[in-house]
């Protein structure tokens, strides 16, 4: 077997995973087409690399308005690798505590909010206290994570509290321990991870039910589209009058900041 037919075949598996959880993406669709009908906004945060599922549900192709980006560069940021801005950094600030709560200061968050919170192993502190000042919100969390992996990582927190104890809904992504899926003969470390794979599944496959859902309410969603598929009139026109909405759901979470403080 060649190493690409080996990770081609574990990723068939990683499908499997994923198709078995189809209530629990339709369920968490629910929580956030329901947010995204009342005129707020699915906040989404990852660290490191769980930084591509983020991106992957908006802002792209085929994506539309009503999730949050929280992507924060100090903790994302691997293109200089080390130096300034390095992954050594980056890798430290994961796990500083407080960094969470400072992040979440700048937005007004109220319990029609919902959360999605990426982390494959879901030990490091910041993902961890992002779910848990969420949920002292009264905002449900979905977070997705590799169990397999998560269940065998070491939590950063002292009290030993890992992401899934501050979820409302957990997804799996489906990946096995320590993540990388093929071993090469003579090489005493595998590679190519899965959980890219497998979050990036749960994730359209979220996107998909959600879009579903707001369609059949009366709102179908302006999805960013290629000119390509709706000719360039049209594509410019659903580029332009999705980032309008999500300007105008932006200023929501900007409108009373600090009016409200539940901290």
């Amino acid at each position: 077997m060649t190493p690409t037919q080996d990770y081609l075949i574990k990723c068939k598996q990683i499908l499997e995973v994923v198709s078995q959880q189809e209530a629990y993406i339709l369920k968490a669709a629910q929580w956030f087409s329901k947010t995204i009908l009342a005129g707020r906004m699915v906040h989404v945060f990852g660290s490191g690399h769980s930084r591509i599922m983020v991106e992957e549900m908006w802002p792209r192709y085929g994506s539309f308005p009503g999730f949050n980006p929280i992507v924060e560069l100090s903790l994302t940021f691997h293109n200089l690798v080390v130096g300034a801005n390095g992954q050594r950094q980056a890798m430290f600030l994961e796990n500083v505590s407080g960094l969470a709560e400072r992040i979440l200061r700048n937005f007004d968050i109220t319990s029609e909010d919902t959360a999605l919170i990426i982390s494959s192993g879901g030990s490091n502190i910041v993902p961890i206290e992002m779910a848990e000042q969420f949920q002292k919100r009264n905002v449900k969390v979905v977070v997705v994570i590799t169990k397999l992996h998560a269940e065998k990582s070491s939590s950063k927190r002292a009290d030993g509290k890992k992401l899934y104890d501050f979820a409302d809904l957990i997804l799996d992504t489906g990946a096995p321990v320590g993540d990388s899926m093929v071993k090469i003969q003579g090489l005493d470390t595998p590679v190519s991870p899965g959980s890219t794979v497998g979050g990036a599944l749960l994730v359209n496959s979220l996107k998909a039910e959600v879009a579903r859902l707001l369609t059949e309410a009366g709102q179908p969603p302006k999805v960013l589209t290629s000119g390509n598929l709706v000719g360039a009139e049209r594509a410019v026109e659903l580029f332009e009058s999705a980032y309008d909405e999500h300007a105008h759901r932006l200023a929501k979470l900007y409108a009373q900041v600090g009016q409200r403080l539940n901290t």
